[in-house]
């Protein structure tokens, strides 16, 4: 294990910072609040393949995408002051639209930093939950120094989209429910942005069931988890230019870095191209409306970088929030 783990006090092995028991515990949270999305299947995908494939449908989530079972297991871990003075986040979309409905069915106040270029449907989705939106130019200041500033002036606990222990056993329950209604998967395949997701995943996957390879797949314009885990040093990336927009995260976190290097198997990078490709199968085949950071780990299965022939593969969709005329635009460039 790494050491950004505490240790017991009795000097034995390190203790996780999530654990599979976080992650069942944040499942009886979300009982009856998060969506229990669908596993589906597809004839044409496992031809093409030459596999057994069972997508994890998370654009059918509250808020379309997996980012409400995170946001809603940590806002209702708040207590009293907390919950009065409300919550802060930074976002590209998906996690700040988790947060404004988070904070909307909890009564808690919810301010959300978003920058100036993130999609106008998301955007506006957050707004509609209630929340106050703060744009900023990405390319004059980073979204952490603003939050901070913003958290010393107003008292607001900052609720960030992946480094957070709750947060990461909340989005574990989408490998618990995986794996809970498809038995003796010998693959798992989920998108990283910056690693909640995956890590949640992997841990639920190796409680689960300890004999499923779990690979996270990011955009290779936003490689810096790839190179991380090769190196097992954080590298990080500046803006990556992706149509992956929910994946443009800068670095892997304090938290989620060393539970990806002890619970994941293995990363790759797919190109933008091979995202359109993954999002046209969804929207044609499965008749779907998968954005591109959710087509990652199709695509990454389509690859071929992993030999998944015969394998019974899971994939984890992990969300469908896109602004239909740039999906338009985008299937018509390739």
């Amino acid at each position: 294990m790494t050491s950004d783990e505490s240790l017991r006090g009795d000097g034995a092995a390190p203790v996780p910072p999530v654990s599979f028991k976080d992650i069942l515990a944040a499942s009886e949270i979300l009982s009856g609040a998060a969506n229990s999305t669908p596993v589906m299947t597809s004839r044409t995908l496992d031809a093409m393949a030459e596999a057994s494939l069972f997508l994890k449908c998370e654009n059918f989530q509250r808020t379309g995408a997996f980012k409400f079972r995170g946001a809603y297991h940590a806002l209702s871990k708040l207590k009293g002051a907390e919950r009065e003075k409300g919550v802060l986040t930074y976002s590209s979309g998906n996690h700040a639209q988790a947060i404004a409905l988070s904070g909307q069915l909890l009564g808690i106040p919810t301010t959300i930093i978003m920058p100036e270029d993130a999609p106008e449907i998301k955007k506006k989705a957050t707004e509609g939950y209630g929340a106050r939106v703060v744009t900023y130019d990405k390319h004059a200041i980073a979204r952490e120094e603003l939050a901070a500033q913003m958290m010393t002036e107003t008292g607001m606990t900052l609720i960030p989209p992946y480094d957070h222990a709750d947060v990461v056993a909340g989005q574990g329950t989408v490998g618990l429910e995986l794996m809970q209604t498809v038995p003796d998967l010998d693959m798992l395949f989920v998108c990283c942005g910056g690693g909640g997701l995956l890590s949640g995943c992997a841990i639920a996957a190796r409680s689960l069931q300890p004999d499923c390879r779990v690979f996270g797949v990011e955009p290779e314009a936003g490689d810096d988890a790839t190179r991380s885990f090769r190196t097992g040093t954080l590298q990080s990336v500046h803006n990556p230019e992706t149509i992956a927009d929910g994946a443009r995260t800068p670095y892997l976190g304090a938290l989620t870095f060393p539970l990806v290097l002890e619970y994941v198997h293995d990363m790759m990078t797919v190109s933008d191209e091979a995202l359109i490709e993954a999002m046209r199968l969804c929207w044609e085949r499965l008749k779907i409306i998968v954005e591109p950071t959710g087509a990652l780990a199709l695509a990454g299965v389509l690859s071929g970088q992993i030999d998944v022939k015969g394998a019974r593969v899971g994939i984890v969709v992990s969300g469908g929030n896109v602004d239909l005329g740039a999906a338009l635009a985008l299937f018509q460039r390739s």
